[in-house]
């Protein structure tokens, strides 16, 4: 089984299988730290050209000194992989997809969908955009787009993706199933933009604690940040848990603007330094939305590149509390230069330090398959596991640090939580993966549970809701139709496991995303650790 944690299991379930119905959802994908495009410039067009004008960018810009001549007989990916893990070739569709994910160049009818059962339900549609005004309502099945056909269909997602996204100001005609009516109706949707906040949950998680989560750092994410912190001071907020677990990174403006807002004035956040790019200091403005207030930062081993540049400030300057597992170690700037034939190359040309100097970037000297599966090693090693008294962490070996408080901080590999929380494996077996593999309990959720609960039921009894065991009868009928071999004592020993997430996926398809995460912080550990070091 891969070494991933329970909720991240169902984070990726729930995204993967979820299909964005053709709109910007200030994008999964964004710019790196500092990721800069040099569009005026127009390289090479053929292959051997390709690899020579390559190797001059690596001289003129690479973050490391480079013997050129030992790169110029290898491949352009064998070529890259012999600098470090983020500089790679794009081929043409691939560098088009990414500036145009990258520049938001996105627009469609604003509803998240889902294939069940060889049918599109419709599982969010988003506040005012171009579906809800058109009338699309969640629960809608979607019959037809535009001339072909999708229900019943054995069609791939892709397929389906690309029919209901599309340009700004184009329409796409849908036939649609009404919940509970018994007759379809025609509409025509006419694509545009949707404005989504790049804020996951923002809620009051007890009488004076907030509680906020961001699954990455977008354009606008600052400004989310800061009106999210408005909206829960009118409700009593003085202490704040900001979320960036599985935070893979995002714009540098957003982490820095974020961190502007909890950080004093003329406070060191981050800087970055390479080869041939001189140093370039970012500082806090002061004046901030949070600057006073217990803080508590929870990350894990897929916090990444801006997250852990937030953390790793917060942690240099005794801002707050760093709680859960050692963040990835991603500390590396991209550059994208583009070729004539519309390919690109992504080139690192510089690094990041916290405001102590530490870089943050995980060694790759082991070659580029080591570090892919570096994760991984960390969970077959125990790292992320082991209980607190006995965890071992390789970035204790590192160079040491220390803050004004006098607490020693290390270099290398990420950054090391304050407070360690392992990973919760209780009930994570062989046989719940494959239920999670084949999408069964969100099938179940959409299929059964979602008949058979309200919203206005689920919002008034969050702490208390609990799936029944008429509700677990009915599931483990359900994964028998699905052919699929129970074993019963691994699905006995998963059985809490089940309960929560059904739980959890039930209240995401009626409550979106900070429904899920309310209904899952109720059994998080790191949650509760969290609330404790607020005390």
């Amino acid at each position: 089984m891969k070494p991933t944690t329970r909720k991240n299991l169902f984070i990726a379930l729930t995204y993967s299988v979820t299909l964005i119905g053709g709109m910007f959802l200030g994008y999964k994908f964004l710019k790196d730290q500092g990721f800069n495009f040099q569009r005026d410039l127009q390289f090479a067009d053929n292959s051997s050209e390709k690899v020579d004008e390559i190797i001059n960018l690596i001289n003129r810009n690479y973050v490391d000194e480079i013997d050129a001549d030992t790169l110029s007989h290898l491949q352009i990916d064998s070529l890259l992989h012999r600098l470090d893990p983020h500089s790679v070739y794009l081929p043409p569709v691939k560098a088009s997809e990414q500036i145009d994910r990258l520049d938001g160049n996105f627009a469609g009818i604003g509803i998240d969908y889902y294939l069940l059962n060889d049918t599109l339900l419709v599982t969010h549609v988003f506040k005012d955009g171009p579906a809800a005004m058109a009338g699309l309502k969640l629960g809608d099945k979607i019959l037809k787009i535009d001339t072909l056909n999708v229900s019943g269909k054995h069609l791939l997602r892709s397929q389906m993706i690309g029919r209901i996204k599309g340009k700004k100001g184009t329409s796409v005609q849908l036939v649609i199933l009404h919940s509970g009516a018994s007759h379809p109706v025609s509409l025509s949707v006419k694509r545009d933009r949707v404005v989504v906040s790049s804020i996951d949950a923002s809620y009051m998680i007890n009488a004076d604690a907030g509680y906020i989560r961001i699954s990455q750092f977008g354009a606008n994410t600052d400004q989310d940040f800061v009106e999210s912190v408005k909206a829960l001071k009118t409700e009593g907020m003085k202490k704040l848990i900001l979320d960036l677990r599985d935070n893979g990174g995002g714009y540098l403006t957003a982490a820095t603007g974020l961190a502007n807002q909890i950080l004093p004035e003329n406070k060191l956040i981050v800087y970055t330094e390479g080869k041939h790019e001189p140093r370039t200091d970012y500082v806090a403005t002061g004046g901030g939305e949070f600057e006073e207030g217990k803080l508590v930062v929870l990350i894990n081993e897929n916090s990444a590149s801006a997250s852990e540049i937030l953390a790793g400030a917060v942690q240099d300057l005794d801002r707050g509390v760093i709680i859960g597992r050692r963040s990835f170690g991603k500390g590396l700037v991209q550059e994208q230069f583009p070729f004539g034939d519309g390919s690109a190359l992504n080139l690192t040309i510089a690094r990041y330090y916290t405001p102590l100097g530490r870089s943050i970037q995980k060694s790759y000297k082991r070659g580029y398959t080591a570090y892919q599966n570096e994760i991984e090693q960390r969970f077959n090693d125990g790292e992320l596991t082991a209980d607190p008294v006995v965890a071992k962490d390789s970035v204790n070996k590192n160079e040491a640090f220390v803050t004004g408080s006098g607490k020693k901080v290390f270099a290398g590999g990420g950054i090391q939580p304050d407070i360690y929380v392992k990973m919760d494996t209780i009930g994570v077996n062989k046989f719940y993966s494959t239920l999670v593999e084949k999408k069964v309990l969100f099938d179940f959720v959409l299929d059964v549970l979602a008949n058979r609960y309200t919203e206005t039921y689920l919002e008034q009894n969050l702490a208390n809701f609990a799936i029944s065991d008429t509700d677990y009868k009915d599931f483990v009928r359900y994964i028998l139709a699905k052919n699929i071999l129970i074993d019963n004592k691994q699905l006995m020993a998963s059985k809490q496991v089940v309960y929560n997430d059904l739980k959890a996926l039930l209240y995401k398809y009626y409550m979106g995303d900070e429904g899920y995460y309310k209904a899952m912080n109720l059994n998080d550990n790191m949650i509760k650790q969290a609330l404790s070091s607020l005390q």
